[in-house]
């Protein structure tokens, strides 16, 4: 049987074939994050792929981000190792709801969440990240918002900007941080842990976003780690991020609020299935070009709004 160590010479050898990189989403196994380049959410993933110098951009995370890394290099082979990784909450929101929701809110703009998938991309009106959303609906001329596929992120949105802001669909919403990431959670953490900071991804549902004591994307609640004292910091997400905090901050004390918080799709994506895809060179990512110039242009002039 190969060891751990020969498949991590044997990536190696390969990366320098085939001048690649590996990006992997915070959410990823630890064997996948700790053999990555560049390790992140996936707006610091999509910014970083934008600087690379390489051929070959291998990405370990959901499609939707693997789409996004070859919407913003269309001249480097992009592969996704694992093409089912697919993310539940993006498959929400087809083009098809976009334009219908646009059609009965003429000059309601629509704002989507970079957790959507590229073609419902190629029909909004702007793109945002957890981190930006509010930003961005706040600058916006229009006191109605179409957002979507995340009901719980536009909820939050709203309460932060004082917008209307209708989701679309109204049921869009991450199986993880809906059903896992509960209000119940918090106080259980709150009983357990002593002088506990309790983190929540914004797209937790309500109930437990006004229950923690700080919402932020898997990268704020990373820098809020060591930005506040506290006794046990209780992160609110995917389970994945614990494993980097950690890593980050090895004498402090982390925790997953809810240690069965796993996403499935994220963890298909193995140290072999990466050897798999770099020796192949395939599954490669591709995006008709009518589409990239779309998503480009809509990307463009969202990035001039939260400047």
């Amino acid at each position: 049987m190969v060891s751990v160590d020969e498949l991590v010479k044997k990536l190696e050898e390969l990366k320098k074939r085939r001048r690649a990189v590996i990006l992997a989403h915070n959410y990823q196994l630890p064997e996948v994050q700790d053999i990555a380049d560049y390790i992140g959410d996936s707006l610091e993933l999509a910014r970083k792929s934008m600087s690379i110098n390489a051929d070959v951009i291998v990405f370990a995370g959901v499609s939707f981000m693997a789409e996004m890394a070859k919407a913003l290099n269309p001249d480097k082979i992009v592969l996704h190792p694992v093409p089912d990784s697919r993310c539940p909450l993006a498959d929400y929101l087809t083009p098809q709801q976009v334009l219908r929701a646009k059609e009965k809110y003429p000059g309601a703009p629509f704002v989507i969440y970079v957790n959507s998938n590229i073609d419902a991309k190629a029909v909004s009106d702007y793109i945002v990240t957890s981190a930006s959303a509010a930003k961005l609906v706040s600058r916006l001329d229009a006191e109605t918002i179409l957002f979507g596929p995340d009901k719980n992120l536009a909820d939050h949105t709203a309460i932060l900007t004082g917008k209307k802001i209708i989701p679309v669909p109204g049921y869009g919403h991450c199986p993880v941080h809906e059903y896992l990431i509960r209000a119940e959670d918090i106080l259980r953490a709150r009983q357990t842990y002593e002088n506990p900071y309790i983190m929540v991804h914004p797209e937790a549902p309500r109930e437990a976003r006004e229950a923690a004591d700080y919402i932020g994307s898997t990268s704020q609640m990373l820098r809020r780690i060591g930005e506040v004292e506290a006794g046990t910091y209780v992160i609110g997400t995917e389970e994945g991020l614990v494993y980097r905090a950690k890593k980050l901050y090895p004498d402090k004390n982390i925790v997953a609020l809810q240690p069965r918080a796993v996403c499935i799709d994220m963890k298909k994506i193995s140290l072999r299935r990466i050897i798999w895809s770099l020796e192949n060179m395939k599954p490669r990512v591709e995006i008709e070009a009518e589409t990239l110039k779309k998503v480009n242009e809509i990307l463009r002039r969202s990035l001039e709004l939260i400047k």
